[in-house]
């Protein structure tokens, strides 16, 4: 038997349509060039060139490493900064072998439900203020990117997009999205490298089939400068890749590796692959993290041509802390653990080494 479809009353009696009145009362957004004129990028020629020697690493045309390293998501901007001019005297010291890149990410991707990162709710309070969160956030990617550092950073709502891509470098599409067709139509018009991480499962069919979508081009809604939804046309990435993050097993090992080399070739696609040292390949425990470089390291230190880069989750202190603490440390992450400082620089330095055996073998 046929259930009859309510009627539009039926529905307007269980959810009401917004009346004029409740949307007057809705929260106007800056438009993204308002943004950037309240929050500028200086100098903005620099994102252009790190852009041009992140995708030179990844095709292998500068023999140096890629490392994406920062914390899980940034949730409090003072202690980021302190922690990126950390960064910043590590990858200048270390940039004959590493392109350093900080993991600036502002958006958290949830299962379910919790705190969705700073720029929706900069409060980590569970409390929604997006308007302010957008100022917030592209003050501290200004600031970062002032450091000198390449900046990587996670895009979760396409929406958001236009007003932080203009300071990126080197963009993520996660686990979570990789599937999505609206992320890989925005990574088709990113102009950045753009890594695909494999879906939580651990399988990286979809992620592959994600970096050949990208790199087509595609015709795809965003908003302009002035915050008007517009038609954007794409010309295709022609710097997506693989990111290997794990799944409910690691992923990291040399056969691993070495499938998702043939994977790629089977697919038309360069075997260039970025490995993401935390997430499954650590089962989410900061202190599995350095055994999972220190391999990479041998591998790429073998020589292994493949091995574009590697992915750190470091922040100032070790460990993580729950979102809703009655006091939260700035120092320490609200999301993923992480690793400290401290631990971090001696696998900055191992994976230059690393970097420096396979480029310059004998020397």
């Amino acid at each position: 038997m046929t259930r009859p479809l309510p009627a539009p009353a039926d529905l307007a009696a269980v959810r009401p349509l917004p009346t004029p009145a409740d949307l007057a009362t809705a929260h106007p957004l800056p438009t993204p060039a308002e943004l950037a004129s309240a929050h500028p990028l200086t100098p903005a020629a620099a994102v252009a060139r790190h852009r041009d020697t992140v995708a030179a690493v990844l095709a292998r045309r500068d023999p140096r490493l890629l490392v994406v390293v920062g914390p899980c998501s940034v949730h409090d901007t003072t202690a980021g900064l302190e922690y990126a001019a950390l960064l910043a005297d590590a990858a200048e010291r270390l940039a004959d072998d590493l392109v350093v890149v900080l993991r600036a990410y502002l958006e958290k991707p949830r299962t379910v439900t919790g705190w969705t990162g700073l720029l929706t709710a900069p409060s980590v309070d569970g409390k929604g203020d997006l308007a302010r969160g957008l100022h917030l956030g592209r003050s501290f990617l200004t600031e970062a990117a002032a450091t000198g550092l390449p900046l990587a950073y996670e895009f979760v709502d396409p929406a958001l997009a236009p007003y932080v891509a203009d300071t990126v470098s080197w963009a993520a599409i996660g686990a979570r999205t990789v599937a999505s067709q609206p992320h890989r139509h925005l990574a088709s018009w990113l102009p950045m490298p753009v890594g695909m991480k494999n879906c939580v499962s651990g399988s990286t069919d979809t992620a592959i089939a994600a970096v050949r979508a990208a790199a087509h081009a595609h015709t795809l809604p965003g908003l302009s400068s002035d915050g008007r939804l517009t038609t954007l046309q794409s010309a295709g990435n022609p710097d997506a890749h693989l990111v290997l993050r794990g799944g409910p097993a690691p992923n990291y090992d040399r056969a691993s590796i070495a499938r998702a080399r043939s994977a790629l070739a089977a697919s038309g696609l360069p075997e260039r692959i970025v490995v993401d040292a935390s997430h499954g390949n650590s089962g989410k425990d900061h202190n599995r993290q350095p055994a999972v470089v220190a391999d990479l390291a041998g591998q790429i230190a073998d020589g292994d041509p493949s091995l574009a880069g590697v992915m750190i989750e470091s922040y100032l202190s070790d460990g993580r802390q729950d979102p809703d603490a009655r006091v939260l440390r700035p120092d320490v992450s609200v999301t993923d653990s992480c690793l400290g400082w401290s631990r971090t620089e001696p696998l900055l330095e191992g994976l230059a080494l690393a970097s420096r055996r396979r480029s310059r073998p004998g020397g």
